[in-house]
């Protein structure tokens, strides 16, 4: 029978070495090349006189037209194989958590398939920050009355 202190080190022996700096670099470039995209979008449409609140807001839908159209090509993923964090943490990456089991479902149809699982993925994200930002709210008007 092996105790845990041998079976630490087996494991240890025998699992990958982890390429941590190397990963960290590619979801750095990746992830900056995204949000440079996203830039170099929202300067274009400032370039073509459209004013600069509507300019953000027709970026954000670009880059999430463009995470759709890559997680439906099936590219997306291919992507996020090799960069990691990178593509999760801009706007593209919650773009292709949200469209990625909608389209893996379409087979099911539209309440059992699309409908039950769009949420899937980004659902728990969703209610997280929700619920966050209404204890945070009420948490800053507690402070407020002192």
């Amino acid at each position: 029978m092996i105790d845990k202190k041998q079976y630490s080190k087996i494991v240890k022996k025998n699992s990958p070495k982890s390429k941590m700096y190397l990963n960290c670099l590619k979801a750095f470039l990746v992830g900056g090349a995204i949000c440079a995209i996203g830039q170099g979008i929202s300067n274009l449409y400032l370039y073509l006189k459209i004013p600069e609140e509507q300019a953000k807001t027709l970026s954000s839908c670009t880059l999430i037209f463009f995470g759709i159209l890559l997680t439906a090509l099936h590219l997306y993923d291919r992507i996020a194989k090799h960069a990691g964090a990178g593509t999760l943490v801009p706007i593209t990456g919650f773009a292709n958590s949200m469209s990625s089991p909608a389209i893996e479902f379409k087979s099911e149809g539209f309440i059992t398939g699309l409908g039950a699982k769009l949420f899937i993925i980004s659902g728990p994200v969703i209610v997280y920050g929700v619920l966050t930002s209404a204890l945070y709210g009420v948490y800053v008007y507690i402070l407020s009355l002192f």
